[in-house]
């Protein structure tokens, strides 16, 4: 039995249902994006014979469809831009078959319209160019968060903000994890309901696209085993975009700071994005100075 059996039983009657004029396009798109990853991949790459002369260069569409383990005329269908849907399942293993980057299957993912169940950690690898920006925005608190809350880069000032971050393991350099575990984020953020409800909220919108991802769930449990009140506002089934709501800090050393957050998004919406606090008012502006002043680093 074929990965795509499920999949022929979707389309409607002989694939010519009606679609919306979106779907259309997406459909179309789809169907160029493979047939191009196809015809640039010789057999000798996936280890078939060639087969003596070939008609059109690459791979044939019933070799793809063998190599993934679907049907020939499902597989003909998607390559013609049939109504027919594909699960996650039959997109990896296209995806495997034609040997796509992890660029280029993010692209097929999107294209199908279905999460990709393997987690890829690559897009988390933040560019030279880009920590170099962020150390230069100091004494602007800033940092790099990807969509599941991970600080993968900080500047000095954010790193000063609530907690010294370098002392934090790498692995619990998450802001939902920080916000209901560690007890500094909770004593300098002023609003930490509010903060915290948002966050959760937030959170929960961002990951209806990442439900095949076991690191989103996986954080989710950790939350729950250790915070009641995480489990509280998650249960609310609450979901909210996020905003440019001004943050108040009780900073112990500097005092009071009142800054408004700016996202710079390096991904698509809900992805990655640069974080940067700006100040809310003169005094604020003169305490971000004292908070990366050299003798307090």
């Amino acid at each position: 039995m074929t990965l795509a059996l499920a999949e022929d039983r979707t389309q409607d009657g002989a694939g010519r249902g009606d679609a919306a004029p979106d779907d259309a396009v997406r459909r179309s798109e789809l169907a160029r994006f493979l047939r191009s990853r196809r015809e640039r991949i010789t057999p000798d790459e996936v280890g078939l014979a060639s087969g003596g002369r070939r008609r059109t260069p690459g791979l044939r569409r019933e070799e793809v469809a063998s190599l993934a383990g679907v049907g020939v005329t499902w597989y003909t269908w998607l390559e013609q831009a049939r109504a027919i849907r594909a699960s996650a399942a039959v997109a990896d293993a296209i995806a495997r078959a034609l040997l796509l980057d992890p660029t280029e299957r993010r692209h097929l993912f999107a294209l199908v319209g279905v999460g990709d169940p393997v987690p890829h950690d690559a897009c988390d690898a933040v560019p030279s160019g880009v920590r170099s920006m962020v150390d230069e925005l100091d004494p602007l608190p800033a940092a790099v968060v990807n969509a599941r809350h991970d600080l993968l880069a900080h500047n000095r000032a954010y790193n000063h903000l609530v907690a010294d971050l370098d002392a934090v393991p790498v692995e619990e350099r998450n802001c939902m994890w920080l916000v209901f575990t560690h007890p500094a984020w909770r004593d300098v953020l002023e609003d930490w309901e509010d903060v915290a409800c948002r966050m959760v909220a937030q959170f929960r919108a961002c990951m209806a696209e990442h439900l095949d991802d076991s690191s989103w769930s996986a954080l989710v449990d950790r939350l729950h085993a250790e915070s009641p009140e995480f489990a509280r506002l998650w249960s609310r089934n609450e979901v909210r975009a996020p905003d440019t709501t001004t943050r108040r800090f009780r900073h112990p050393r500097v005092g009071r700071l009142e800054l408004r957050p700016t996202a710079m998004w390096l991904a698509p919406r809900h992805g990655t994005r640069l974080l940067t606090y700006t100040p809310a008012d003169a005094t604020t502006r003169a305490r971000l100075d004292d908070l990366v002043a050299p003798d307090h680093g």
